[in-house]
């Protein structure tokens, strides 16, 4: 029988297709919200008195490295080529599977810590089948995939053939797709079109179109990139998945920013969505990208936090503000409103998915994924438009509880999931064993 879960008197943002925001009550019923309403009279196995939060539909971050966690506050002041070339891909290479599990863990614990709920996460050659078990015991909701690298130069730990890429990824595919009721999912994830051989990438873009899953990698980030892969395939970045097959509605890019008008042209048409990562644009210098003509075109646009070491957070309210304050110098004041960015860390990152109809918005039958904010914050007082206050004031900090699929992962900033005290002393021991 499903244990229920009454919420009461909660501040409910629920990103429904009237964005209605309401004082009220919400009804979950096992892993489901059951009802939504300004009043609710139910004998339930558990009663939550939520008077002084606001209650947000768990927060989607469509683009995390889980296994660079560990290596945050180590790759600074360098451009995107330099930083992989000379920090991540040496880090990458010393993982370990413990290292990894240790990383992942971390990457995890913080995310919860601060609202969200649902990522897609690109992992690295090896060792990936660590992190799919630490998502599956940390009770997250994920799509990931273990990188695939088959081109170029790389420390030994990041070789691969292409055969083995696509057959550590078909075997990964099998045993965690859809698990848990597809809490876990898995994504193909070329690394970038400098590190894949064409034949990869066109294998990939047809097993991902057979298995109706996500081909996720990044597309245009850095200038120098884009140039290289023009020289390398005669066509810009984004327009290389067309001529290999993979422009479709599952093709999610990180990044954009170096685009063209018919590179833009190309991902209205094809639905290919776009994964923005304002923080991680900034530290590597690679550029601002053009969010508002995509959300102007109907593109869909979600965001993420990219890896710990091009950030040096996982905070979807830093994203959220950034990606509204960036683009304001650029196209004027009245760009990017709250209400936008806010959707884009919410019922966007869901779209993004493929999961709309699960998560990303306070519905009935939809997935009790929520997050519980403190209102009376002295930073972020008063209020009188909640997404302003949710957009630029509020702070990780201020998330105080979160449920994902009806269960607790956080109750009074202490992790249920997760042991957060043994989790410095693990963190340290995993940095001195790999001596980086």
């Amino acid at each position: 029988m499903n244990k229920t879960v009454l919420i009461k008197n909660a501040h409910i943002v629920t990103v429904n297709r009237q964005m209605e925001v309401f004082k009220g009550d919400i009804l979950v019923s096992g892993k489901h919200i059951s009802a939504v309403s300004r009043q609710i009279d139910w004998q339930a196995d558990e009663v939550f008195d939520a008077e002084g939060y606001i209650i947000t539909p768990g927060f989607v971050q469509t683009h995390i490295h889980l296994c660079q966690v560990l290596f945050r506050n180590l790759a600074d002041d360098l451009s995107l080529l330099e930083w992989l070339k000379e920090k991540i891909w040496p880090f990458e290479a010393a993982h370990t599977e413990q290292s990894i599990r240790v990383s992942a863990r971390l990457g995890i614990a913080e995310l919860f810590l601060s609202g969200t709920t649902t990522i897609m996460d690109m992992g690295t050659v090896r060792h990936q089948e660590a992190v799919f078990q630490e998502l599956a015991e940390a009770g997250m909701r994920a799509v990931a995939g273990k990188t695939m690298m088959d081109f170029g130069e790389y420390p030994p730990g990041l070789q691969e053939t292409t055969a083995a890429s696509i057959d550590t990824s078909l075997r990964l595919l099998e045993k965690w797709h859809g698990f848990d009721e597809d809490r876990l999912q898995y994504a193909f994830a070329p690394r970038f079109a400098l590190s894949c051989s064409e034949d990869l990438m066109r294998q990939t873009a047809k097993l991902a179109r057979e298995h109706n899953v996500l081909f996720h990698t990044h597309a245009s980030e850095n200038k120098d990139e884009a140039e290289l892969i023009r020289q390398r395939f005669g066509v810009s970045n984004i327009r290389l998945f067309e001529t290999i097959g993979a422009a479709n509605e599952n093709l999610c890019l990180a990044h954009c920013v170096w685009s063209d008008e018919n590179d833009r042209q190309l991902l209205k048409e094809t639905d290919i969505k776009v994964l923005h990562c304002p923080s991680a644009n900034l530290k590597l210098g690679s550029g601002i990208a053009p969010i508002p003509d995509y959300l102007k075109r109907e593109i869909t646009v979600s965001l993420g936090a990219d890896g710990a070491p091009c950030n040096n957070n996982l905070n979807i309210f830093q994203e959220m503000r950034l990606a509204a304050l960036i683009q304001k110098p650029l196209a004027g004041a009245r760009t990017m409103p709250a209400e936008q960015v806010f959707r884009m860390g919410t019922i966007n990152g869901a779209r993004t998915l493929g999961m709309e109809d699960k998560i990303g918005s306070i519905e009935p039958d939809k997935r009790a994924d929520l997050t519980f904010i403190k209102i009376n914050q002295v930073h972020a007082i008063p209020f009188d438009n909640i997404y302003s206050k949710l957009v630029y004031s509020t702070q990780a900090a201020d998330v105080q509880h979160v449920m994902i699929d009806g269960k607790w992962v956080v109750r009074d900033r202490i992790l249920q999931t997760i042991n957060e005290t043994g989790l410095p002393d693990a963190v340290q021991k995993q940095i001195q064993m790999l001596n980086i």
